[in-house]
């Protein structure tokens, strides 16, 4: 069993940037693929972004490249989504989620992720 706990939502204002954070809890991280989803109220849960557990792969969704990036620090078994320039419409839930399969994939399809956070609120007010 994985379990993973975000951190670093918040409230802030359209065009500033926030830092999401998820640790994992198995030393296994290393091998793990990770994934950013967002639920915003009254809409179904969508992709944000993925990276292998290589490293060498991310992916991000379309409408949010330029604006989201993803890393991950192995040292720390934690992942990190980086947002910019932030608008009222990316206002969320956000959920860090692990693709434990052994193989190196950037996965956008939730049913590929087993594990999932709580969550945390991001808000941005205009």
């Amino acid at each position: 069993q994985v379990q993973l706990v975000e951190s670093g939502g918040g409230l802030v204002q359209a065009g500033e940037s926030l830092t999401l954070s998820c640790v994992a809890s198995k030393h296994a991280f290393t091998r793990y693929n990770m994934g950013w989803f967002r639920q915003a109220p009254g809409k179904e849960r969508e992709f944000v972004a993925a990276i292998s557990w290589t490293g060498d792969t991310i992916n991000i969704a379309g409408s949010l490249r330029g604006r989201f990036t993803m890393s991950r620090d192995s040292a720390k078994d934690t992942v990190y989504l980086q947002m910019n320039s932030l608008k009222p419409e990316d206002t969320a839930v956000y959920y860090c989620a692990c693709d434990p399969t052994a193989i190196p994939r950037a996965t956008p399809s939730p049913s590929n992720y087993p594990y999932w956070g709580q969550g945390t609120q991001v808000t941005v007010s205009s």
